[in-house]
């Protein structure tokens, strides 16, 4: 079984967060927490999901994880301001490890210049963002590309989001 990292921090929206991670584990992968501080707590925008988190960005290697899961709502737009988290990030995707991203986590990748010349989606707010960074932007429910990226847009997708990255840490 895969062990996934999953950057976030406060402001992540709850149920791109909660219903992957429940996949994930349901799966027997295990999800590690990854954000400024260990031990932390931090909060869904909806206010419903509180988790704590399991490690600093300090403390890992993106080479102790097998794919990288990066979930929506505003924290996406914080990391991004750190390069620890950008160069993190960029790893999964220079590496050609899966990595799967929600409503605003392509920010993170755009940030870390690895989504040009790659199919994706993301919530329609960064669609022009996403489009100058040199994605070939689709409004579907779910975006495979090169079968190591999985992008939706929003918390409706995520039936399909949760399948095509299922599908994708089975190989």
């Amino acid at each position: 079984m895969s062990k996934i990292a999953c950057v976030m921090t406060s402001m992540f929206e709850d149920v791109e967060y909660t219903q992957p991670v429940d996949a994930f584990t349901k799966e027997g992968h295990e999800v590690t927490t990854i954000e400024w501080e260990a031990g932390k707590e931090v909060t869904g925008k909806q206010g419903q999901t509180t988790t704590t988190i399991d490690k600093s960005i300090n403390d890992v290697k993106p080479t102790d994880f097998d794919a990288l899961f990066i979930p929506g709502g505003f924290s996406p737009d914080q990391l991004r301001g750190d390069e620890k988290f950008v160069q993190f990030a960029k790893h999964f995707m220079d590496e050609k490890k899966p990595v799967f991203a929600i409503c605003h986590g392509p920010q993170l990748l755009i940030t870390a210049k690895s989504l040009e010349g790659r199919a994706a989606t993301g919530f329609k707010s960064i669609a022009v963002d996403m489009e100058y960074a040199g994605v070939d932007y689709k409004d579907q429910e779910v975006v495979v590309c090169q079968d190591q990226l999985v992008t939706s847009r929003q918390p409706d997708d995520i039936p399909a989001f949760n399948h095509e990255a299922s599908k994708l840490l089975k190989k």
